[in-house]
């Protein structure tokens, strides 16, 4: 019997078109308000939070990488230069280790309102970035529309009591790793490395630095003492940080990446959404003003982006 193959091994099942790119960016604000939301308890039931980073990086890890070991043929894999593999080496250390131990360690040290708006800069950082390293142009109806996005962080995170210490440093110190990574991460993907091998790699090349990192910091201990209920919780935050990142990533090939940061942002309200159900309560106006706003932005981004698309006829992102 004769198989017929329609699509080519190694062709991705979703088209490489910034209109993609843009419903898979929404797609990971979605996963992001819900992990945000599911974090905020799991944190809590792990006696450590390097512990907790590596359980459930590593459980992504290894479903990223089983998934690109299912779906990537390995001459794709071996195409890829050494120049490539050392930069995915980098993207594992500033993308998906040192960053997450200087964000759970600042936050356990500095003040909450001010830590939560650092970390929501990430977007602005992105596009100082990506216009000089990635050239990527703004118009002046983007640019607007992402002065209204971070009118709406001002509004719905506002750094209220402002304090500037070791912890504020270190969060300010992730959040811009996090957005090298970004840049980086988007030429790697506009060249032959594809979205499931980068995701593999980042979180894999991550598992190891930050396991290495519990050994030095003797905590193996910490994580033989887990009970079932840690592990379980561990297994599902690592389940929704795969998710994350394979789609994440995934955006991140089709569309540009300010485009994919700021409509990333679009994760606070689903959250703030997700905690008022689950606490009973209504946000105060000025927040809920803010979220509206934040909202109101990204709908703007994405249709300017769907619009860019429309003009280019739907054609792939690279060649």
């Amino acid at each position: 019997m004769t198989i017929r193959r329609d699509r080519p091994a190694g062709t991705p099942l979703i088209p490489i078109t910034l209109r993609w790119g843009v419903i898979l960016a929404f797609a990971v604000a979605l996963i992001s308000g819900v992990s945000v939301f599911v974090n905020g308890f799991a944190v809590k039931q792990l006696p450590d939070a390097a512990v907790y980073t590596t359980l459930k990086n590593g459980v992504a890890a290894v479903i990223l990488l089983v998934i690109a070991l299912a779906v990537v043929p390995r001459a794709q894999v071996r195409a890829i230069d050494r120049r490539s593999w050392s930069w995915m080496l980098v993207i594992g250390i500033i993308g998906g280790s040192v960053p997450f131990v200087l964000f759970f360690s600042g936050l356990a040290i500095a003040s909450a309102p001010t830590a939560a708006f650092i970390h929501k800069t990430l977007f602005v950082w992105v596009v100082l970035l990506a216009v000089p390293f990635l050239g990527e142009r703004l118009g002046w109806f983007p640019i607007a529309a992402l002065g209204v996005l971070l009118a709406g962080q001002f509004l719905a995170a506002p750094p209220t009591g402002v304090t500037w210490g070791t912890g504020e440093t270190m969060i300010l110190a992730a959040t811009l790793m996090w957005a090298v990574e970004v840049v980086i991460a988007r030429r790697l993907l506009l060249g032959s490395v594809t979205s499931p091998v980068l995701g593999a790699a980042r979180l894999g090349i991550g598992m190891v630095v930050l396991i290495a990192y519990l050994g030095v910091t003797g905590r193996f201990g910490v994580v033989a003492s887990l009970t079932a209920t840690q592990w379980v919780w561990g297994l599902g935050t690592g389940l929704l940080l795969a998710a994350y990142v394979g789609t994440w990533l995934a955006a991140l090939q089709r569309a540009p990446a300010t485009v994919v940061a700021s409509v990333l942002v679009l994760g606070a309200p689903i959250t703030a959404v997700l905690s008022s159900v689950a606490n009973g309560t209504v946000p105060a106006a000025p927040v809920l003003a803010g979220q509206v706003l934040i909202t109101l932005a990204v709908g703007a981004v994405a249709v300017l982006a769907l619009r860019s698309a429309h003009r280019n006829q739907g054609q792939p992102v690279r060649a």
